[in-house]
């Protein structure tokens, strides 16, 4: 008996986030790229909750595996500890407690009684390593980071969510953005079920937040290209500027200026 995968050329999410050398800038993801591979996984997970008569409950997700192709499109691998979802006339399944540790769900750690929401918190604690770039359990940080948890969310509730960000995205996404990620990771961490959006309100609001970003790149794109018309507009002023400017150049940066705004065109 053998089991066959799809091959995932790009590997795992979590060996694009923190599992590779610290001076290996070509594994890691844009901001993008983080928020598109939160919506795929979040859109299969949506599928299993929905997608039958019976919700099916993941139980084991994580960063490791959600899987990523070629294109970096994300799909959830592992489906081993996967557990059939309550009937219509129950809220939960009573089922003894598996999973990955750092990314069990509170509320069926302590009663046993798995749900949906579960996946959330699980799928929350991945949002928070997409946007912290480090592991769950780090035992190499200081005593009150290891847990990245209990230091992100710290840091979360008293506003300082820049201080959690990965270093590799500074300066590279806006402030609102990540407030607005955080709030909804927040939400999907809470101890409670009841508190956790379901997983297509999560999905929803993730799809919401990659719009902002892909018209943020587009503004930033047309800025570009005014800066570089602006940039072209003073060169044919300084070309035509009068006789006496150009007595003061050689004919061979005339010359030169010109070419250089024939090909603009």
């Amino acid at each position: 008996m053998i089991i066959v995968y799809e091959f995932m050329e790009k590997g795992t999410l979590k060996s694009h986030l923190y599992d590779f050398d610290d001076d290996d800038d070509r594994k890691r993801l844009s901001w993008r790229q983080r928020l598109e591979v939160c919506v795929g996984a979040a859109r299969g997970l949506h599928y299993l909750h929905t997608g039958s008569a019976r919700a099916v409950i993941h139980r084991d997700v994580k960063s490791a595996n959600i899987m990523l192709d070629e294109s970096f499109m994300a799909k959830v691998a592992d489906f081993g500890l996967s557990k059939t979802g309550p009937d219509l006339d129950q809220t939960h399944v009573s089922t003894a407690v598996k999973g990955s540790f750092g990314y069990l769900d509170p509320e069926y750690l302590t009663r046993q009684q798995l749900t949906e929401k579960s996946d959330v918190y699980s799928f929350g604690v991945v949002m928070l390593e997409v946007i912290c770039g480090r592991a769950v359990i780090d035992p190499s940080l200081p005593r009150e980071e290891v847990n990245l948890i209990e230091w992100a969310m710290k840091l979360v509730k008293r506003g300082k969510v820049e201080e959690i960000l990965d270093h590799f995205l500074e300066g590279k996404v806006k402030s609102e953005e990540v407030k607005k990620y955080c709030e909804l990771t927040e939400k999907c961490l809470g101890q409670n079920g009841s508190e956790r959006p379901t997983m297509g309100n999560l999905l929803w609001n993730l799809e919401f937040l990659l719009q902002v970003q892909a018209k943020d790149e587009k503004a930033a794109m047309v800025d570009d290209d005014d800066l570089e018309a602006s940039v072209v507009g003073s060169t044919v002023q300084f070309s035509v500027n009068g006789v006496g400017d150009i007595a003061r150049v050689s004919m061979s940066k005339v010359f030169a200026q010109m070419v250089v705004r024939e090909e603009t065109r």
